[in-house]
């Protein structure tokens, strides 16, 4: 048991040292990475693809990274946005690492890049324990899934910037009871913004580019209990901004 654990903390190490110098190497170069963690079937692609093609539609340099055990269905998926796609096949790992990250995005990824989408592998387990470089980090989940989620799966929610509800045009059917949520969610992260999104009708879906738009700028992070790696802030609370950091275009 010892050994399995020092083999563990040993694994996380070194993928900690390895999203550090991708974080570095990303943020010099302006791009703000945004790290997706959900549960199968909580609407995840969905709602990125149309936030991709919102931030398309804007003139937003975006790109995504979308990983699964098998198939490309999530990358073509995505594709239709318009943006630029990539699919990552993990061969049966139960989460992405930061060396999978970093040997993808080389020679790919373009050097006017301002956003990048980390679509990790449905599962609120493994992924969380593991800092893929993400400037933000977001765990998202669906009114269907019973609002104790954040409870069976602190570290997940424990380690979010931002959390986003999805299909919320379900919550009455379901019976889901938003208020318990919500204090499930502020018990495991206290103060964490929560988002509220239903990607058939695309509310939240601005709001959403919005935020992590404004992360890129400079704008201050939450600081989630659980984080895998503090965040370097600026001795007024602000995240560092990034170096080609602009004002994010009219809709």
């Amino acid at each position: 048991m010892c050994q399995s654990a020092d083999v563990r903390q040993a694994v996380l190490a070194k993928n900690d040292g390895l999203a550090t110098a991708l974080r570095d190497d990303l943020t010099r170069r302006g791009v703000a990475v945004v790290n997706l963690l959900s549960s199968p079937g909580s609407g995840k692609t969905e709602l990125l693809g149309r936030v991709l093609a919102r931030a398309v539609r804007r003139g937003i340099p975006v790109a995504a990274l979308t990983a699964d055990l098998a198939t490309e269905n999530d990358a073509r998926r995505l594709a239709r946005s318009g943006a630029l796609v990539k699919q990552l096949l993990t061969d049966g790992l139960c989460h992405l690492e930061a060396r999978q990250v970093s040997g993808h995005l080389e020679g790919w990824l373009p050097e006017d890049t301002e956003l990048l989408f980390l679509e990790n592998v449905g599962n609120l387990v493994c992924p969380a324990s593991y800092d893929l470089g993400e400037t933000l980090r977001i765990a998202l989940m669906a009114v269907t899934e019973g609002e104790d989620k954040p409870l069976k799966y602190p570290t997940a929610f424990g380690s979010a910037h931002l959390v986003v509800l999805t299909k919320t045009d379900l919550a009455e059917p379901a019976g889901f009871d938003e208020d318990a949520f919500r204090t499930h969610v502020h018990r495991v992260n206290p103060g964490v913004e929560i988002v509220r999104s239903c990607a058939r009708t695309g509310d939240g879906v601005d709001t959403l580019l919005e935020h992590v738009l404004a992360v890129r700028g400079g704008a201050p992070v939450h600081r989630p209990p659980l984080a895998p790696r503090p965040h370097v802030h600026g001795s007024d609370g602000a995240a560092t901004p990034h170096p080609h950091a602009t004002s994010a275009p009219a809709p």
